[in-house]
């Protein structure tokens, strides 16, 4: 591979993009941080409105569809504006959306907070639609990747904090009936405890709502690069169809959307597969009991369901550490290992520890879950920065296409929700054969991790 001039991958024909990239990597940080609030609320909504964990997954369609209808929108108001304005309207969206978690509170129904979730991830497909490729503008082409990696470095950090806030600021504090419990309630208890639950699920909401609000005035008021801004007349169909003729960009989308269903799978359901093996156990390691102290957990009698999925939850944070210290280590070897051939042997390291996750009936499997998020954390600004090598200004409607890729985070979810609902399959367990889908996601992206180095060798 290149390597980047001396004056580092922020500097390129005598241009310091330094702050630039400090001021829109933050936005990487806030949309982990929606994204990771949002997959344990699955588990969340389908308990304090008594639904199966196939109706809960409508949050992730609702939250990843957004991303499906507004990408391509998005990429036309980037290319008759510029970034700097894409942006500006994705934070816009991302706080409306956060807010409409007061309205729908009052209301009282599931489908307020889904239109809720969906304006939200409007917001963030402006973002990520302008941001990844703004990034790839910020230095040489030869690096473009590496700096889109070490943009994406913040994005489990953001995660991270939205899991901390998802456990202890909401399902902490939720109240600790259980499922079972819940649906012997009558209609009058049943209504006084989800208007309980959901008066302390909308509370971090209306905070970042307020706090993208301020994000908006900071960009509002920064002077950005125009970096990639051609200030040509549009011309969508024209760049869709050249778009549609480059093989290494129409895999990329396929890849990309079976990337992100694996990872909203793996991190949607480590709950359900967790809660299953803790409660299978029934005992606490000297591991759990560290976690559980941390996270607040009453660690006093045996095991319960509330401290099942409490620890993991746990896991799920320890999950995303490996995935946040993977993704700084990966950025590093990718000065040395081609990006396609990185990308291959994560995916077969990720295959192999999801067929552990099948097979192994115990914590081992659990630790496999875990080991998955090392493999993840390289694939999506990887897949997006090949995708998009070399489509000059049709880069922004490509980028487009690879947002709308993360349908596969809407698509994938649902359909391994309703095997999870099945209990038993042949008599094993259905949360455990469920992660079939997460494999054969691997199989896909390993598939083009090669065929992306084979073409750099031509």
């Amino acid at each position: 591979m290149k390597q980047e001039k001396s004056g580092g991958i922020l500097h390129y024909a005598g241009q310091n993009f330094l702050f630039p990239f400090i001021l829109v990597t933050s936005c990487f940080a806030l949309w982990g941080f929606a994204n990771d609030i949002t997959n344990p609320m699955v588990k969340a909504f389908s308990k304090i409105f008594r639904m199966s964990v196939t109706d809960g997954t409508l949050v992730q369609v609702a939250f990843y569809g957004g991303y499906f209808c507004m990408a391509f929108p998005a990429a036309a108001f980037i290319r008759k504006y510029s970034y700097k304005a894409g942006i500006m309207l994705g934070l816009a969206l991302y706080a409306t959306g956060a807010l409409l978690f007061f309205p729908a509170r009052q209301i009282g129904l599931f489908a307020p907070f889904l239109l809720a979730y969906f304006i939200l991830t409007c917001g963030l497909s402006f973002l990520e639609t302008s941001c990844n490729p703004y990034i790839l503008t910020m230095g040489s082409p030869e690096t473009a990747t590496r700096r889109l990696n070490m943009a994406q470095a913040f994005n489990p950090i953001g995660s991270l904090c939205g899991m901390f806030v998802a456990m202890n600021f909401i399902q902490n504090r939720l109240n600790p009936m259980t499922t079972q419990e819940r649906a012997t309630l009558n209609d009058a208890e049943f209504a006084a405890l989800r208007d309980a639950d959901l008066a302390v699920l909308i509370k971090p909401y209306l905070i970042i709502g307020i706090v993208i609000l301020v994000m908006l005035v900071i960009f509002a008021i920064s002077k950005l690069p125009k970096n990639g801004e051609t200030g040509e007349k549009m011309h969508p169909l024209a760049s869709i169809r050249r778009l549609l003729h480059i093989k290494h960009y129409r895999e990329g989308v396929i890849a990309q959307f079976f990337y992100v269903g694996v990872q909203i799978m793996c991190w949607t359901f480590i709950i359900q597969y967790g809660t299953r093996i803790l409660l299978q156990e029934g005992n606490y390691t000297a591991l759990e009991r560290f976690i559980g102290g941390l996270l607040g957990a009453d660690m006093s009698g045996g095991m319960t369901e509330r401290n099942a999925e409490v620890l993991s939850q746990g896991y799920n944070i320890l999950a995303m550490i490996g995935f946040c210290t993977s993704r700084f280590i990966c950025t590093y070897l990718m000065k040395f290992i081609n990006p396609g051939r990185l990308l291959k042997i994560l995916a077969i390291a990720g295959f192999i520890f999801v067929l552990g996750v099948i097979g192994f009936d115990s914590r081992m499997g659990l630790y496999c879950l875990v080991g998955v998020s090392l493999c993840m954390s390289l694939m999506f600004p990887t897949i997006y920065g090949i995708a998009l090598d070399g489509l000059g200004d049709d880069a922004k409607f490509g980028a487009a296409g690879l947002i709308m890729a993360i349908l596969g985070g809407s698509v994938l979810p649902p359909l391994q929700a309703s095997i999870i609902d099945m209990g038993t399959i042949g008599g094993f367990p259905a949360v455990n054969i469920s992660f079939i889908l997460p494999a054969i996601c691997f199989v896909v992206v390993m598939i083009y991790g090669q065929r992306s180095y084979n073409r750099t060798k031509v």
